[in-house]
Formats: structure tokens, C-alpha cells, sequence
């Protein structure tokens, strides 16, 4: 596995400097100051490459910006609405500017509205840890009384609209509204900037739009890149639904294994590939992890190794962000079959064998509990993910008779 690390930009507050310390072998970002449906320019590529390339006294850091994470794509596309089609176009260009400037990997979703959810940015751990969590009751509190959005009640059980109604009882006005910002959080264009209204407004503009309906807007934006990507050596790579399971009426389209295979087959082609989620595909109990990888493999194209620990058996329920070799997602397995793949790849002589990775998320702990980086991303929490990960790939390469894997 390539081993990467995601970088915000300059404004992060894990840096370079501490990404090299960390051990990684390559970057994983995106241009997050431009807009979304505009086009990333040779320009704007260059400049983010050449910030990864230099460390703080500016020596050279010796690692490559290796995977986009994420090119955008509007709402005007998902929804084929207003401009889709120049965003579209500019998506197109965009991915062109990319790969001429050598990057072979753009990992984007298909999720309307939330990029991702959690109710609880800093949820304390026994250890004194903290962590990402996502409450049921504390979402539907949120989506029925606090957001009140029409026919939400209808969308929980009985006893989950019971205790969300109890707990919005105790809520007093700062407890609502920072309930809001934490879901706000994974909504496109800051959470600072995101109003109740704004919520509002987006959901009203899919309250007609099925799964079947969402899913034709993908594929055929995706009959309209992928042909570009495969013809120019680009692999797109779709990452999972955060969580995988219905929020806010929204239809959601990738968050099974069927689901996958029904967006692989409609478009098929190896620049159309997966994006492998251990954490958002995990959240889910009938997610079979290691089986997908087995199954999946040959079109994933980029890895998300992180675990959550499920609080009940339910479709749709609690969970939170685990350690990487704790949670409910047998890791060692999962690499396993991510290594069998690579050596699948490397005998039929494709030189994608060795699939970028990178330990998602992580618990706070040390010193990242009061740097305060971007939430998720801790410094030390994805340090400690990463040497674990590195840990259980090398013993299973040397078990596997392949040491040169762990290279």
C-alpha cells in the first residue's frame, strides 16, 4: 500500500514538516479556496504542488501531491440543475490540468448536500481521548426539532422519536446551535457560513429526487468524464456515503456493495473505480469489508483505512470513530485482501499494483488535543493509525511470502 496523508493546505495545522516525521510517502489534497463548478488552473495545481515540496525552512520535502481528495462535484451536476453542464466541462478541464501535471488519482463523491455527518466533533473516550461521533438521537433531535424539517418525524422509529424529543427538552439555545454547526460542519462551503436556511433551501431542491433518479445523474456524469480520464490515464475513484444510510430525506447511492456494482457496471470502465472506506462503509453492519475488497479490488483505486465502533446491530445507528485496530471492521483481514490484490495486479503487470492508502481520521490524544486541527485529522491520532497500519501490513507481507510488498 502507498502510504499518504491528507493536507489541507497551508492553513492546516498539521504540516509538512509533520507529515515527513509521520513516515508518509505521498500528499492527498484538493484546491478547497475555489470554488465549486470553477475550474482548477495549471496555476492554482503548481502552487498547492510546490507547498507540498518544500518544508518550513524550505528544503525540499522529498513528497508529491499523488491523489485529489476531492474535485468537487456541484449540486447543479447531482441534481442536473441551473449550470451542470459547464460544471461538467470545467470538471473535465480541471481533471485535465491534473493529470498533465502528473496526478493520476481523483477520489470525489456523489452525496447530496452533506459531504459527511457527525453529531459530536470532540466525544470524550474513556482514555481521555476524543473522537468523531454520530448519536441517532442527537441527529434526530436535530432534524425534527431543531432543523424541523417537515415530515421528519416520520423518517425515525417510535422510541427514537421519543428519546430525541426527550433530549431536545434539555437542550438550552447554545446546546441547539451547536448541535446544528457540528452537522453543519459536513455541509460544502464552511460551517460558519451555513444557516438553518441554507439547510432548508438545499433539501427543498431534492425533495422529489429518488435513488434511481440520483443514481441516472451519476452515471451520466460519469459517462461524460470517464471516457476523458481512461483515454488521458486518470482513475476516479467515488468515495462511500458518511454515514450509509438515509439523513434529511435525502436519497443516498453508495453505501452498499450493490450499489457499487450497479454504478461500476453501468459505466464500465477501469477509470471508473472505488474508493474504499473501512470507516463509512463500516458504519453499516451488513457492509462486509474484507468481502468487498475481494470482490471490488479491481476497481478500487484509493483506501480509507479507518474503524468506527457500532453502538447497536441497526441499519442506521450510532457509531463512533474507533482506533484503527479497534472497532468493528476486522482490519487484519481487510489488509490481507488488499494484498492479495496488489500481488493480483503486480503478476498481470499493471502498474497501478501498489493502491495509495491512507489512515483516515483518528482519535485525538497528546498534544492533538490542544492543537485543534481540522476535525477528524488529528496529528498524532493518524500517526499512531499509520504506524499500526504499516505494522499489519509488514508482518502479513512477510507471512504472505511477499517482503518486497512491504518496500
Amino acid at each position: 500500500m502507498r502510504q499518504t496523508w491528507r493536507w489541507f493546505g497551508p492553513r492546516d495545522l498539521v504540516s509538512i514538516d509533520d507529515m515527513l516525521q509521520a513516515g508518509v510517502q505521498g500528499v492527498v489534497s484538493a484546491l478547497h479556496h475555489v470554488p465549486t463548478g470553477d475550474v482548477w488552473t495549471p496555476g492554482e495545481i503548481a502552487k498547492r504542488q510546490a507547498e507540498i515540496g518544500r518544508m518550513k525552512d524550505g528544503a525540499p520535502s522529498g513528497i508529491a501531491w499523488e491523489v485529489v481528495e476531492s474535485l468537487p462535484v456541484s449540486e447543479s451536476i447531482k441534481k442536473q440543475a441551473g449550470d451542470w453542464r459547464a460544471h461538467v466541462a470545467n470538471w473535465i478541464t480541471s481533471m485535465r490540468n491534473l493529470r498533465a501535471a502528473g496526478i493520476e488519482v481523483i477520489c470525489y463523491n456523489f452525496m447530496p448536500v452533506l459531504d459527511w455527518t457527525r453529531t459530536d466533533l470532540a466525544h470524550r473516550r474513556p482514555t481521555g481521548a476524543t473522537c468523531m461521533r454520530f448519536d441517532l438521537v442527537d441527529f434526530a433531535a436535530f432534524d425534527i426539532h431543531v432543523l424541523a424539517r417537515p415530515g421528519a418525524a416520520e423518517d425515525f422509529p417510535e422510541g427514537v422519536r421519543e428519546a430525541a424529543a426527550a433530549r431536545f427538552a434539555t437542550m438550552d439555545d447554545a446546546t441547539q446551535a451547536q448541535l446544528a454547526n457540528n452537522v453543519a460542519f459536513g455541509l460544502p462551503g464552511a460551517a460558519d457560513n451555513m444557516t438553518l436556511a441554507d439547510v432548508r433551501a438545499h433539501l427543498a431542491e431534492y425533495a422529489h429526487m429518488s435513488e434511481d433518479a440520483l443514481r441516472a445523474n451519476l452515471v451520466a456524469f460519469l459517462e461524460e468524464v470517464t471516457p476523458e480520464a481512461e483515454k488521458i490515464g486518470m482513475r476516479l475513484c467515488c468515495h462511500p456515503d458518511d454515514p450509509p444510510f438515509p439523513l434529511l430525506g435525502l436519497p443516498r447511492i453508495m453505501s452498499t456493495e450493490a450499489q457499487y456494482r450497479q454504478v461500476l457496471d453501468a459505466v464500465d470502465s477501469p477509470a471508473n473505480g472505488v474508493t474504499l472506506c473501512s470507516g463509512s462503509l463500516g458504519a453499516r453492519p451488513d457492509n462486509d469489508l474484507p468481502g468487498m475488497m475481494r470482490r471490488l479490488g479491481d476497481r478500487v483505486h484509493f483506501l480509507h483505512l479507518r474503524n468506527v465502533t457500532r453502538e447497536s446491530d441497526d441499519i442506521r445507528g450510532s457509531f463512533h470513530e474507533a482506533e484503527h485496530l479497534g472497532g468493528d471492521t476486522d482490519m487484519v483481514a481487510l489488509i490481507h485482501a488488499v494484498l492479495e490484490e496488489e500481488a493480483r495486479r503486480r503478476a498481470e503487470g499493471r502498474a497501478d499494483w501498489n493502491i495509495p492508502m491512507r489512515p483516515d481520521h483518528g482519535q485525538d490524544i497528546l498534544d492533538d488535543l490542544t492543537r485543534k486541527a481540522q476535525p477528524g485529522y488529528p496529528a498524532i491520532g493518524r500517526l499512531r493509525g499509520l504506524a499500526e497500519l504499516r505494522g499489519v501490513e509488514a508482518g502479513l507481507s512477510r507471512l504472505m511470502g511477499g517482503a518486497e510488498a512491504a518496500q
